[in-house]
């Protein structure tokens, strides 16, 4: 069974920095494409950045210099190292996966995690 689990939430001040994980379970992240999305209060839900399965990553313009993503495929776990965080990057953060076939012909993700809240106070 196909299972992502997000932890690393928290709440900080403004310029602080977090780390998100992302344990995955029941396939070999390697495999799939992962990514973490967000979703403030009263928005809608963005994406945050991607890995494809050949490393290759993609970030929102509003995160690109301040949020790293990276995989450890020994442990089966995907990071998001926060840095210089913002009020405005406050939500519920989650973590996603799909088989590289499922995204290439639907474009979108089908396992989610439950999240983890992100607090950024000024």
């Amino acid at each position: 069974q196909v299972q992502v689990k997000e932890s690393g939430g928290g709440s900080v001040q403004a310029g602080g920095s977090l780390r998100l994980s992302c344990a995955a379970s029941g396939f070999t992240s390697s495999r799939y494409w992962m990514a973490w999305f967000r979703q403030a209060p009263g928005k809608e839900r963005e994406g945050v950045a991607q890995i494809d399965t050949d490393g290759r990553t993609n970030y929102a313009a509003s995160v690109k210099g301040r949020f790293t993503l990276s995989k450890d495929n020994a442990k089966n776990t995907l990071y998001l190292e926060m840095n210089s965080l913002k009020p405005e990057d406050t939500g519920m953060y989650y973590c996603a996966a799909a088989t590289s076939l499922y995204y290439s012909v639907n474009r979108k993700y089908n396992y989610w995690g439950q999240g983890t809240q992100v607090t950024v106070s000024s």
